[in-house]
């Protein structure tokens, strides 16, 4: 590995951290909160919260340097490492033990989206495309998170809430990652071609909507129960949207293309299964939110 190969792969690491602290420290804050208090407003008054949000700001930076310094394939594998680091920190901070059967199941779930990102190699596509080509993926992926949203309103368990609720908020991510290098590119013509642009406006609207579901899916349950449903809805919504209106395409046939099929066949059945993991060694605390109420935001 290069010089500029391996501080990539630092930045990425130090993101991913970032990002695992910052997941825990909006979860349990998230999670202090009553139902039937305002989420926005107790997130607002925890101290807890604007740590993680600045996490997330660090981390992201992170991000952009890794990904100025490497491949998108090496930093995004690196990247899904922050599940890994989030499960132990999450149960360090509550008091609790990570079982083997966890550590399996989230090592599965890393391993499986690697190999998507490596071995299928997405070919890069065009920036955009015209707003007619959007219309029907777009739908079709923003109907997925919505019917999401819906089963998370029905009489389900905790864990299962959490679950739908951070597929939902990881396929609005996967929304507004595949808007952003489109919109990043605006801002060498203005700020008025940026504030003009409706993809501008998607990008905020998702990333703003997927963030309001991520806290919610914070809310429902155990992080163990939604970060794995965030951690794969950003790429598979990516990769989909990239395919169909971009024009992006996997870079394998026969055996790889087997091997892809497979690692998204592993992502989710992995990501349920680490659900009901949790619900069976979480207590809980979206079941009884005065057992887990932060006192920042009881004041």
């Amino acid at each position: 590995m290069t010089g500029t190969a391996a501080a990539s792969a630092a930045c990425a690491l130090a993101a991913a951290v970032l990002f695992a602290a910052a997941s825990v420290a909006q979860q349990r804050s998230a999670a202090a909160v009553p139902g039937d208090r305002s989420l926005l407003g107790g997130l607002l008054r925890s101290p807890r919260w604007w740590a993680g949000i600045l996490g997330d700001g660090g981390g992201y930076l992170l991000q952009v340097a890794a990904l100025a310094l490497g491949a998108i394939l090496l930093v995004q594998p690196l990247l899904v490492t922050s599940l890994l680091f989030a499960l132990p920190m999450s149960a360090l901070a509550g008091g609790r033990r990570i079982g083997r059967s966890t550590w399996l199941l989230a090592a599965a779930l890393c391993v499986s989206l690697a190999v998507f990102l490596v071995v299928g190699n997405p070919t890069e596509g065009a920036l955009d495309a015209a707003a007619r080509h959007w219309a029907l993926p777009l739908g079709t992926v923003l109907a997925v998170a919505a019917a999401a949203v819906g089963a998370a309103a029905l009489p389900v368990g905790a864990p299962t809430r959490a679950l739908l609720l951070g597929s939902a908020g990881g396929i609005l991510f996967g929304v507004a990652v595949v808007f952003t290098k489109h919109v990043t590119d605006l801002f060498e013509h203005g700020l008025g071609t940026v504030a003009g642009s409706w993809q501008t406006w998607a990008l905020v609207t998702a990333g703003l909507t997927g963030g309001y579901l991520q806290q919610l899916a914070f809310q429902a349950g155990a992080l163990g129960a939604s970060l794995p449903a965030l951690t794969i809805g950003e790429p598979l919504a990516a990769a989909f949207l990239g395919m169909t209106v971009l024009g992006e395409r996997l870079r394998v046939d026969g055996p790889g293309l087997a091997l892809v099929v497979a690692s998204v066949v592993v992502m989710l059945a992995t990501t349920v299964a680490l659900s009901r993991d949790q619900a069976h060694h979480t207590p809980d605390t979206a079941a009884h939110p005065h057992d887990a109420t932060d006192p920042d935001i009881a004041q």
